[in-house]
């Protein structure tokens, strides 16, 4: 019996920016009596068929995007005599679908790490559940990932998580309700541990995929204080002094590494907490920004963002203090108009954020937005190839339409297109060299150009646009210029690095 993780997805681009944590996680939570799992990525290559042979076990990892291409593997491994595992946030959600759509004989829903080797122990005795909770572990029980499994030259970012949870409630998304939204925070010492590891072997870009890195803010704290909240005070006070534990750790590493992480908007209002990122090689930020009107806030429950000159500086107040930002853009909001493109792409340029997507309004599984946007659907259910619209996960990629949700006063199709048209505005070439004005080097200065660029045809084309033609366009420029990336973000390998103490 063999074990193969795979990640499913339709495109391979030949490279990938960001390591799939996942598999390296369940890797290590496969027992060594079972060998070294079979890894398959296939946003570098498909997997082959041919690998699978009767009595396998294969471990699907599946989001809403790859759901479908994650049935078809499955289906594909259980017609060749494989025991089928689904696990991810749409299999959690959506049990029966794996199982009846995906060929799955169990489904693991919550966090894999510890029931995995329960899972392979059943079905070496021919025996697995129908479903295993794996729940919401603490974060002491989280494991680190195999990373000696890794192929160095796949991948331009790893991958370390500190955290999950997320302690907000944003309509949009699905991490508070599956992840919970007590944060579930790792300790310094095993972080830094697997950040060292990854250095060793070449890694200097690591990716801090947290839910929100920045899981205490002082308007909790403040809040904890004037209800005299004593015991949650004090559990507010102790997280908040492990992050700054921890970057303190993350300032003694080799000065060429690089940090990327997801925060809120808040953490603007921290300076001191910025001021630690930036000293931990902490250089950039996932901040979802949303919207940059008072209204479209409001439609997403996303009030404690800011609007407007207000946004603009505190988004200015990140690059003060060392934080470049990916800003986060959400189009065709209820409130949003013909005016609000130029006017997100002039925030955009005046808040001087370093990277941006633009994605348009869609309504993910086990969001509040879903489930009001599904109830609507119910008087007049519409149907594409005899799939609900309600599950469009399951519509074909060509036939997917390119707006979910009525808009109140745009077409989908003008929806659509002037998203892409911001999307080009903001990643022409003359606007990523005026961007890159801050860094010093020339080298570091052609990997931001090549990572705009590559960023823009991995996320922005394949994103936007349906058709087949344009996505084999984008991958193609994405496999071309990632090529020089490989060079541009390769560290040398420092196997002797020691563990920076506490």
């Amino acid at each position: 019996m063999r074990v193969h993780l795979i990640n499913p997805s339709e495109v391979a681009f030949g490279t990938a920016v960001i390591t799939p944590r996942w598999l390296y996680v369940l890797a290590a939570a496969t027992p060594e009596s079972f060998g070294d799992p079979s890894l398959v990525d296939e946003t570098l290559a498909p997997v082959d068929p041919e690998t699978i042979e009767p009595g396998d076990v294969v471990g699907i990892g599946i989001h809403t995007a790859n759901a479908l291409r994650g049935y078809k593997i499955g289906t594909l491994a259980r017609e060749r005599g494989a025991f089928v595992v689904f696990g991810g946030i749409h299999a959690t959600l959506y049990p029966n679908e794996a199982r009846e759509l995906g060929g799955a004989h169990a489904v693991v829903k919550g966090d894999g790490d510890v029931v995995w080797s329960k899972v392979l122990a059943d079905c070496t005795r021919g025996t697995p559940l129908p479903v295993y909770e794996g729940g919401r572990i603490e974060a002491d029980s989280f494991l680190p990932a195999r990373w000696d499994l890794v192929p160095r030259k796949s991948y331009m970012w790893a991958s370390v998580q500190t955290v999950r949870g997320c302690p907000k409630h944003c309509s949009f998304c699905s991490v508070w309700r599956t992840d919970g939204q007590r944060p579930r925070q790792r300790s310094s010492d095993v972080v830094i541990e697997e950040i060292v590891q990854l250095r060793r072997i070449g890694f200097r870009f690591i990716a801090l995929a947290d839910d929100n890195f920045y899981p205490v803010t002082l308007t909790d704290l403040r809040l904890a204080e004037q209800q005299n909240n004593v015991a949650r005070l004090n559990e507010l006070k102790a997280l908040r002094e492990e992050r700054f534990t921890l970057m303190k750790r993350l300032a003694q590493l080799p000065p060429d590494t690089i940090f990327f992480t997801q925060i809120t908007m808040e953490a603007a209002e921290d300076t001191e907490f910025l001021d630690a990122m930036n000293k931990a090689h902490i250089k950039g930020a996932l901040v979802g920004v949303e919207s940059v009107t008072p209204a479209g806030l409001k439609d997403i429950y996303k009030d404690f963002n800011l609007a407007g000159t207000d946004l603009i500086e505190r988004l200015k107040t990140f690059r003060r203090h060392g934080v470049y930002v990916l800003g986060s853009f959400i189009f065709g909001l209820p409130s949003d108009n013909a005016a609000t493109f130029d006017a997100t792409a002039r925030a955009a340029q005046q808040a001087e954020i370093a990277f941006a997507q633009f994605v348009t309004l869609t309504p993910y599984p086990g969001t509040v937005d879903f489930m009001r946007w599904e109830k609507q659907m119910e008087a007049a259910p519409v149907e594409i190839a005899g799939i609900p619209i309600t599950r469009r996960w399951l519509i074909p990629q060509a036939l997917r339409p390119k707006l979910y949700w009525p808009h109140p006063t745009m077409s989908a199709e003008e929806i659509r297109s002037q998203t892409q048209s911001v999307w080009d505005t903001f990643y022409g070439l003359k606007s990523i060299w005026a961007r890159s004005s801050f860094i010093k080097s020339l080298r570091a200065r052609m990997a931001f150009v090549l990572i705009s660029k590559i960023y823009r045809q991995m996320y922005a084309d394949t994103g936007i646009a349906t058709d087949s033609a344009r996505v084999s366009r984008s991958a193609r420029w994405a496999r071309w210029l990632a090529k020089p990336c490989h060079y541009l973000f390769a560290g040398r390998p420092m196997p002797y690095l020691q563990v920076p103490e506490a």
